[in-house]
């Protein structure tokens, strides 16, 4: 069946003609349950859905409009929406809160992350205050975990050399993030 032919059938159904709307289910009704089952993922609900999807499209008729879209298009959106109600209107599984287990979130809350953040900000700062290479050997060294003979080799420098280089570069970090 057309489209046209299903905007034929639901003006007739705004018409209350019951042999339109009992056409318009047959032709409709394997459709518009499939999308309320593939929303509730229960036959029953579906079931029960499909038929308030019925009664909906019997009392809204009048309503739809060729020009404002497509018929099919009308009719699946209501069978969402009334798929979604039914999902949102599910009984909790808990009819108590005292009975439901508190499910605490191991992350984080908000603040924390809010200071971190900053604190992050406040390091990558500091961290632009070093000369080049010896922001890039402390990276290496705190982040990737890279050793101070590692960082030497890379660097060409001796490893003592690396070592003041880590040490002042700390030292100033310290000094910038009491600032």
């Amino acid at each position: 069946m057309q489209g046209d032919d299903i905007a034929d059938l639901i003006g007739r159904v705004a018409l209350s003609d019951r042999r339109a709307f009992v056409a318009l289910y047959n032709q409709t009704g394997p459709k518009l349950f499939s999308i309320c089952l593939r929303i509730l993922k229960d036959r029953t609900e579906a079931e029960e859905a499909l038929q308030e999807v019925y009664i909906s499209i019997w009392q809204r008729a009048r309503s739809f409009s060729v020009a404002s879209g497509s018929s099919s298009a009308w009719l699946a959106a209501i069978a969402r929406n009334r798929s979604i109600d039914a999902l949102r209107a599910r009984k909790p599984v808990a009819d108590e809160l005292d009975t439901v287990y508190d499910l605490a979130d191991a992350g984080p809350d908000p603040e924390t992350q809010t200071v971190t953040k900053d604190e992050g900000r406040r390091i990558d700062t500091c961290m632009e205050e070093l000369e080049a290479d010896r922001a890039v050997a402390v990276k290496r060294a705190y982040v990737e975990g890279l050793s101070y003979q590692e960082l030497a080799d890379q660097f060409g420098v001796p490893l003592n050399t690396m070592r003041t280089w880590l040490r002042r570069s700390l030292l100033k970090l310290r000094e910038c993030m009491e600032r």
